[in-house]
């Protein structure tokens, strides 16, 4: 189904591309620290998952970033995934979301 809305924060998500070149190295070492504590406190130290489901390559392969920022930003409602619009910016949830498939292992 045909949904206008979804398709319009995924044409912004592809059009703010050059402005996550915007985060900076303070801010970037931050967020990994908080994918780290944050995201491992569910998804396993090691992201192999626990509460939550593992973050590995195997388990993100062919996962698209706009996809997985979104998630980021809104949670999964009826899970312990939770929302972090209110503390992150949507550049910073793409950081988070390309350093998760570049780093996934």
């Amino acid at each position: 189904m045909y949904k206008p809305a979804a398709f319009v924060l995924l044409a912004v998500f592809m059009l703010s591309g050059p402005a996550i070149a915007d985060i900076t190295p303070e801010r970037a070492e931050r967020l990994e620290h908080m994918i780290l504590q944050d995201c491992g406190s569910c998804h396993g130290l090691t992201r192999a998952g626990g509460l939550g489901k593992p973050l590995t390559r195997k388990a993100l392969a062919g996962a698209a970033p706009e996809g997985l920022a979104l998630i980021i930003l809104d949670g999964v409602p009826g899970t312990a995934m939770p929302p972090w619009r209110p503390l992150l910016t949507e550049d910073e949830a793409m950081w988070i979301a390309n350093y998760l498939l570049k780093e996934a292992k």
